[in-house]
């Protein structure tokens, strides 16, 4: 005897073994078409049979199903339940063969549109309006597989579907993957084993790497573009109420920065005073002075934390016009937070503690680190007395006045590395043949055709000296006022060792890599967030002393203060990745532009990464993992990937053991310097 039964959704046929019982509790042993042997009760069984065998049974019903139209069936089923042996008679005629009935079976257990499953054998006629709309969803659903096959196609031919256009975006950053488009393009991809990117590419969608890689980093940070709208600053009435019954400083001040920084927010100023020594004046724009919090253009700054610095370009975190309203350009008295402090004539700090001042600030002059660099060094401010036109700069009195403070401050802050268990850092350049930390990218000429310069550029000149020192010595000493006064603020700590040895919090706590026991950003506020929440901060503190809590803008244990804090640490790490990614991609153009194979000099770092010696690249170089670190090799790259911002090499020559010591501040790098000393 032969069984029919249901598995797994599937009709499948079996031949009997042996049975056992009666009636509902009879079973059987039966065999399968695939040879195995299973156990069926009663309740199991859909249909029994003599003739034919199991196998031919099913073959001929295989064949059968596939010719029953559905639709008549549907027509020819009665509107209540029924028993699909029934239905197979209505169909098929009173001659109905067990091939016939099978066929029907799995007719009916294959059209759920049509019919409902409503027990062992039985089914339910679907409804007329459900039956109407499941067959509508089927043709959808057969125009959809022809829409993604015929885009699928188009791609792989290089012609990008007009239709896809406005998803591009989506598809290559944020895909939605149940989406037809998203489908066809895996599916060309499949076909040409491309990259969605490598695709869109050859399809003309996507212009360049280049656009690739800023249009990732716009598509999460700046969805709605990174552009201000224009004319966005602080009205004139806001303006001048903002600045109403500010002192102006008797002072004369000068910004250092290079020449392609435009939001200038500090500034400094030496008065000679009586009796010997100065009065020296470190002046930060005030613009939290006319932004209050949770107004529109805090709203900005809060959305995007920080001004983003890349090759060739910058997102400033606040609107031009805004920044032009409170930078410290030269010709204009600008509102400015300003901290002063006295030193003797050896540079000495007095006894005198420092003050700070809301009040308009005359800027005489913005100097340009490459116009004076060369002309201000250690010799001649070190002179026995700093002679007029000893060099071409009017305030090179005021450098060397700053210059003597500056070593003093460097030297107390080794002092306490020491203490802290860390190496003292030498005052001035790195030692001949150190890897450059700093570059200049220069990009010149029409879209597409970009010629590249990079100029490497040394830290620790005077100049750098003298910004860096004094503006650490600016966050220090605010830091701690805030700190004083019971005020959350933004606090910069490092301490112990470990991947989040360096962050942001709101109370106070050493930094231990500065030497300092309190350190929060407060010296730019045109270009950090967290320096004009610290602003705001010091503004209340100036203005209402120890009643400073009452009015603060972020009161003691401010919940959204602490979100700021993990909210800037993000988007400051993913502006900092972003500026890697580009100066990477515009390295490999370099090496581009210089014809390929070419051969480059890199120094072994560790684990088998390299540097190049000329240009901020690092590359892996697996022959150099058992090497030493600071190893030089020449190599030779072969072919670069502008999409995977990757490039081949093969080492040539590898060199003799570098000079540790001469070299050791390739690693050793502290970023609240770094930020400090320059100005992108």
């Amino acid at each position: 005897m032969q069984l029919v039964y249901e598995e797994s959704g599937e009709i499948r046929a079996a031949t009997v073994i042996s049975s056992a019982g009666v009636g509902e509790s009879e079973s059987w042993l039966v065999a399968s078409l695939s040879g195995k042997q299973l156990k069926l009760k009663a309740k199991e069984v859909w249909l029994r049979f003599e003739q034919p065998s199991a196998q031919i049974a099913i073959d001929e019903a295989v064949v059968i199903a596939q010719e029953i139209d559905l639709q008549l069936l549907w027509d020819c089923a009665p509107t209540e339940e029924f028993i699909f042996t029934e239905l197979a008679m209505e169909y098929f005629g009173n001659t109905v063969t067990v091939s016939q009935k099978i066929a029907l079976a799995i007719a009916l257990q294959g059209a759920p549109i049509y019919f409902r499953r409503k027990g062992r054998g039985r089914f339910l006629r679907a409804p007329l309006e459900q039956l109407q709309a499941g067959l509508a969803a089927i043709e959808r659903k057969k125009t959809e597989l022809a829409q993604q096959a015929c885009w699928a196609d188009e791609l792989v031919a290089g012609i990008f579907p007009p239709a896809l256009r406005n998803q591009l975006n989506n598809l290559l950053f944020t895909p939605d993957k149940n989406s037809l488009a998203y489908k066809a393009v895996l599916a060309a991809c499949t076909s040409t084993g491309e990259t969605p990117a490598q695709l869109f590419m050859r399809c003309g969608a996507l212009e360049s790497p280049l656009h690739y890689h800023q249009g990732m980093f716009l598509h999460h940070h700046f969805p709605h573009g990174a552009k201000h709208a224009s004319g966005q600053s602080i009205d004139v009435e806001r303006f001048q109420a903002a600045l109403v019954n500010l002192p102006e400083a008797v002072v004369k001040a000068f910004s250092i920065d290079d020449s392609s920084t435009t939001e200038i927010d500090d500034a400094f100023s030496v008065s000679a005073i009586p009796g010997g020594g100065y009065r020296i004046g470190i002046h930060i724009a005030a613009p939290a002075l006319a932004i209050q919090r949770d107004d529109a253009f805090d709203q900005i700054a809060r959305t995007r934390m920080s001004t983003v610095y890349f090759p060739g370009d910058k997102i400033t975190m606040l609107p031009p016009d805004l920044i032009h309203q409170f930078s410290l350009d030269a010709g204009s008295s600008r509102p400015a937070v300003s901290l002063y402090v006295e030193v003797d004539a050896e540079g000495l700090l007095s006894g005198e503690r420092p003050y700070s001042a809301i009040e308009l600030v005359p800027i005489a002059a913005n100097l340009r680190l490459e116009d004076l660099e060369q002309l201000v060094s250690a010799e001649v401010l070190e002179d026995d007395a700093i002679k007029e036109g000893a060099f071409a700069n009017p305030f090179q009195m005021e450098i060397g006045v700053l210059w003597r403070t500056a070593k003093l401050f460097h030297a107390q802050r080794q002092a306490q590395r020491v203490e802290n268990g860390l190496r003292a850092e030498a005052l001035g350049p790195a030692e001949p043949g150190a890897l450059a930390r700093d570059f200049l990218f220069e990009i010149k000429g029409d879209v597409g055709a970009e010629q590249i310069e990079i100029i490497p550029r040394q830290r620790g000149s005077v100049l750098d000296t003298v910004v860096a020192e004094w503006m650490i010595y600016c966050n220090s000493t605010w830091g701690r006022l805030i700190a004083e006064h019971g005020l959350p603020g933004l606090f910069r700590t490092q301490k112990g060792w470990g991947p989040l040895r360096t962050r942001m919090q709101t109370t106070p706590a050493p930094h231990e890599g500065l030497g300092l026991e309190y350190y929060a950003w407060c010296t730019s506020p045109l270009r950090r967030y967290t320096d004009l929440v610290n602003q705001w901060q010091l503004l209340a503190i100036i203005r209402h002393g120890i009643t400073a809590k009452i009015v603060a803008p972020f009161p003691p244990r401010d919940a959204n203060l602490m979100g700021i804090a993990a909210d800037f640490e993000a988007c400051y790490q993913a502006y900092a990745e972003y500026q890697d990614r580009l100066e990477k991609y515009w390295c490999l153009r370099w090496l581009l532009q210089n014809n390929l194979p070419t051969e480059i000099t890199v120094r072994h770092l560790k684990e088998g990464m390299a540097r190049a010696e000329l240009i901020p690249l690092h590359l892996p170089i697996p022959e150099l993992t058992s090497h030493g670190r600071l190893t030089r090799a020449i190599i030779e790259v072969m072919a670069v990937d502008l999409l995977q911002l990757t490039a081949s090499a093969r080492v040539k020559e590898i060199e003799a053991l570098a000079d540790a010591a001469a070299v050791s501040a390739v690693t050793d790098v502290i970023p609240e310097i770094n930020d400090e000393t320059s100005n992108p």
